[in-house]
């Protein structure tokens, strides 16, 4: 089940492969993230000291979360992963000029994960022939409906 969706990310990226990460979270960033109050538009995944990190993903705290705590909406949050994965990404985005991207923030048996994928970036004429092939796919649905 679907929490967030980073939809630019397709707009922006050409995704190759996708990865299931665990996510190193405080109790109330659990409860906002339930509450439905992330967003992934501005955030990124990059590797430090041989971890994954998510940057600039924003969960906006609840009032009623906790009184005791300050929270901090946008600090940075550990990728759980297994090594060998981890490795291979590594290698993927420092040798072949790939980029890792969030995509998708959803439950899975009751945990929160982060599907990441491994991307190459788009150019200009990539992402307009794109719409171009979106609005005729739509005009095309159009058409077959009406001589239906």
């Amino acid at each position: 089940m679907s929490i967030v969706e980073n939809r630019k990310a397709r707009h922006d990226y050409f995704i190759e492969e996708r990865f299931e990460a665990g996510l190193v979270l405080e109790g109330w960033e659990v409860k906002a993230i339930r509450a439905g109050r992330a967003n992934l538009k501005e955030a990124y995944v990059v590797v430090r000291g041989g971890q994954i990190v998510l940057l600039g993903s924003h969960i906006s705290p609840l009032a009623t979360a906790s009184t005791h705590v300050k929270p901090d909406a946008t600090r940075t949050r550990t990728l759980l992963m297994h090594r060998e994965e981890i490795n291979r990404l590594i290698g993927k985005v420092e040798r072949a000029g790939y980029t890792l991207v969030p995509l998708d923030l959803h439950f899975t048996k009751g945990r929160i994960k982060l599907e990441i994928g491994l991307a190459k970036g788009k150019k200009q004429h990539d992402k307009r022939a794109a719409i171009k092939e979106r609005e005729w796919n739509r005009e095309q649905q159009r058409l077959v409906r009406s001589r239906a």
